[in-house]
């Protein structure tokens, strides 16, 4: 069984085939309610899935994560040792390739506000959350985000929010489906 996780109703809306999970907003949120799933349910894969913004990418553009950064505990003075990223399954990444070969590999910055992720080209909120919880579980995961926004555009009537959604809906079953064939 796939696991797909998002934030909002609103992106698994279209989820099939596959059971789900709306983890809320944020990398605290989206770690606890993952954490419980993965203990409750041991899925055998997490589909991680959301929109987000981007500096220079195009709306709808897809993008699997090659990694995820949390942005919020980076500080290059820090001497106390953190963990700072965690690192999709490289099987699932590989069958994300095969199900979306025009999305970009890139790592995603999760952060807790907008504009926060300015360490990678993708940003969202959730990521290193879901991965992270999903790594500790022994559960393998991957990352999978349709581009909303230029980072930038603080004018959030310019977020072009209902196509990055549509690009999910059309790329998500082609993940599941794919995801579903590396596990079976």
């Amino acid at each position: 069984m796939i696991l797909v996780v998002a934030a909002t109703e609103r992106e698994l809306s279209f989820v099939d085939g596959a059971d789900a999970l709306c983890c809320g907003i944020g990398p605290v949120e989206a770690a606890l309610a993952t954490a419980r799933a993965l203990a409750e349910q041991r899925p055998a894969a997490v589909l991680h899935i959301g929109i987000a913004g981007a500096t220079a990418l195009a709306p709808r553009t897809l993008v699997i994560g090659s990694e995820a950064l949390y942005c919020d505990i980076v500080d290059a003075r820090s001497t106390i040792p953190r963990v700072e990223r965690a690192t999709p399954d490289p099987t699932l990444v590989a069958a994300a390739r095969r199900a979306l070969p025009e999305a970009r590999v890139l790592p995603i910055a999760t952060c807790a506000r907008v504009g926060g992720g300015s360490a990678c080209e993708v940003e969202a909120m959730e990521g290193f959350g879901v991965l992270r919880a999903a790594e500790l579980a022994g559960v393998p995961a991957v990352e999978a985000r349709a581009v909303s926004n230029r980072v930038a555009d603080e004018d959030r009537a310019l977020w072009r929010i209902d196509d990055a959604l549509l690009a999910l809906a059309e790329a998500t079953p082609r993940l599941v489906e794919e995801i579903e064939r590396c596990i079976g």
